[in-house]
């Protein structure tokens, strides 16, 4: 017997806006109990300019979490603390090892609640963190949204945020959709699969136009100098300071180590949803692709394998990680395309999907290269100036990693890692390559796997290959290969 479709509303998911909250979030705790909370984010730029987030934590009283009683406060709770984590372990010359109870203690008990880890993720920073300036106005419109809580207080931190917001709200829409198409598939109603098929592939297209707009005002400099280093977790991230992670110290017993990855949008349930509805693959960075031989035979995506996305399903709240699973179990509509090739309209439709996916892929590298690329070797390229020991142990750590190896290794043959501890252009790459191995129509697999080959295809992106298969992207600032320069949002 097949398993059910899965109903959203036993994963806390809405069918207009997705894996955002069906309400706006809180913006303040309504329990005074926890004002001392709140007032240190409010305050959030005042102490972190003038150092002094630490000694105010370090002072501040052990709340507890009695108090907190809706799914709404619980969130808030954890968007607080991730953000007093955060500031306190990065809000200095250099970073804090060991985090004291004060949030320890609270945030344990609030990660626990919502599943997921104690460190700032994508549901703290973006799918939580936001509210609609005018509430009977669209939540997929960036210009209705505003953030709760930055880390700068600057424009360009919150547009960073209120642009995966308003992609949440503008992909909602697609989940229902897909769960129609599974439906229909398991009646043979191909008319009803194509035709949200047809519709899903305009949706992905709406979230790469979209994606595009981050460059209006989030500057690349702002971003890797200013934010970033706020974002940063605590794994891979020796030669930021912390070789072993960071002490969450209970007050009770010897304080363990622990390492996380630091917030990253692949943990937006989102993009691996539309990997999930179309049998998308994804391998561990590196891998080849598996013979004939190895696919599942009824062309569901196969069992996941330890990879950075199957990973970053860890940094994901519960219910939204369990429904991926749910939806992995009952995926079929790779597998009925496949079985009806002569309908033309069916694997348009179907093919179509993947053109977009893959689209929106190049573009993401081509905004990797911008904000992270380019920057990174504007800093290696300067001297490192007399200021504070971070800032100058960051130059330094940049000037060492000039010397990149064909393979992306830093001086002395280390690979540069990127947030979740993977390298990341050449995961990047691949998770854009393997978007169109499902492919129908031959000419259709072979351009989607293989990269863009011919000029009428190649205008769907501004990103070239070579080929030898080197990334090229050109712009105002020239032309530049992103084959030899890895790290992610974070990266050092």
């Amino acid at each position: 017997m097949l398993p059910p479709v899965p109903a959203l509303a036993d994963y806390g998911i809405s069918p207009d806006h997705g894996f955002l909250p069906t309400e706006p979030p809180l913006d303040l705790l309504p329990d005074p109990y926890y004002a001392k909370w709140e007032w240190i984010v409010s305050n959030f730029q005042a102490l972190l300019i003038t150092r002094r987030i630490r000694e105010v934590v370090d002072r501040m009283p052990m709340l507890s979490t009695s108090y907190l009683h809706s799914e709404e406060e619980w969130r808030r709770a954890y968007v607080v603390l991730g953000f007093i984590l955060h500031g306190y372990v990065w809000g200095g010359n250099t970073p804090a090892e060991r985090v004291p109870p004060q949030i320890t203690v609270p945030l344990f008990a609030v990660c626990q609640k919502l599943e997921l880890p104690p460190v700032a993720t994508y549901a703290g920073v973006c799918l939580w963190n936001y509210r609609p300036i005018f509430p009977d106005e669209p939540t997929d419109d960036i210009n209705n949204l505003a953030c709760n809580n930055t880390f700068t207080g600057s424009f360009d931190e919150q547009w960073f945020y209120l642009m995966s917001v308003a992609i949440e709200a503008r992909g909602g829409p697609s989940i229902p959709l897909v769960l129609q198409a599974i439906s229909a598939a398991r009646a043979g109603n191909s008319l009803v699969v194509t035709e949200c098929l047809q519709r899903l592939a305009e949706i992905i297209d709406e979230v790469g136009m979209l994606l595009e707009r981050m460059y209006e005002h989030c500057d690349p400099y702002v971003f890797y100098h200013r934010i970033r280093p706020y974002l940063a977790g605590s794994k891979n991230m020796g030669e930021a300071g912390l070789p072993h992670g960071l002490l969450y110290d209970t007050g009770h017993g010897e304080p363990q180590y622990r390492q996380y990855g630091g917030g990253s949008n692949a943990q937006s349930s989102l993009i691996q949803f539309f990997d999930i509805a179309l049998g998308v693959e994804h391998r561990p960075t590196g891998e080849s692709r598996p013979g004939d031989s190895d696919k599942d035979t009824d062309g569901r995506v196969g069992a996941p394998r330890h990879g950075f996305i199957q990973e970053m399903r860890a940094y994901m709240p519960g219910p939204h990680r369990r429904f991926l699973e749910h939806v992995g179990a009952v995926a079929n509509i790779r597998q009925y395309v496949e079985d009806r090739r002569s309908d033309k309209a069916l694997c348009i439709a179907y093919d179509a999907c993947l053109s977009m996916l893959r689209a929106m892929r190049d573009k993401h590298i081509q905004m990797v290269s911008r904000y992270i690329i380019i920057p990174s070797r504007d800093a290696k390229a300067r001297p490192p100036r007399a200021t504070s020991p971070r800032r100058q142990q960051s130059a330094t750590m940049n000037l060492a990693s000039v010397r990149t190896g064909p393979d992306g290794s830093g001086a002395g043959g280390k690979k540069l890692r990127g947030t979740g501890g993977t390298a990341l252009i050449p995961f990047l790459k691949q998770a854009r390559d393997e978007t169109g191995e499902p492919a129908i129509d031959a000419w259709a697999k072979r351009i989607l796997s293989n990269g863009p080959a011919e000029a009428s295809f190649a205008a769907l992106s501004k990103v070239g290959e070579g080929h030898d298969g080197n990334l090229e992207v050109v712009g105002l600032s020239g032309t530049w290969a992103a084959d030899d320069s890895e790290g992610g949002i974070c990266h050092w």
